[in-house]
């Protein structure tokens, strides 16, 4: 069962214009291959967490499929993809490094979405 904040992160994602999701789909690439791959790997999910976060994920975004198609295409999968990457990320940030967990999420949180801290960083 997902967290509450996990929860709350996929709804905010969802309020989203197009605009702000391509903007983080852009950061989230830009981020990949210097940290982002060594963040997503640590990531340790089971397999029904990891099932119940992209389908929540893909709910939560299946509405705006038109308009983030329509914006840029192919949008919806990549909004999709970077979305549920910083879920799991937010669902097991007790297991994650500061550092990994901040790569994951730094372009959520520049878009404004609030993303609960780090243990860590409290």
């Amino acid at each position: 069962m997902l967290d509450a904040a996990t929860a709350r992160f996929i709804e905010q994602v969802a309020a989203l214009p197009a605009e702000e999701l391509a903007t983080i789909f852009d950061e989230s690439l830009n981020l990949w291959m210097p940290a982002g791959r060594a963040a997503s790997e640590a990531i340790k999910i089971s397999a029904a967490e990891n099932s119940e976060l992209d389908h929540d994920v893909r709910e939560a975004l299946r509405p705006l499929t038109a308009e983030l198609d329509a914006h840029v295409a192919g949008l919806h999968s990549d909004a999709k993809s970077a979305t549920v990457m910083a879920a799991r990320a937010v669902q097991t940030r007790a297991t994650l490094t500061a550092e990994h967990y901040e790569v994951l999420v730094a372009p959520f949180i520049a878009a404004g979405v609030e993303v609960p801290p780090h243990p860590g960083r409290l």
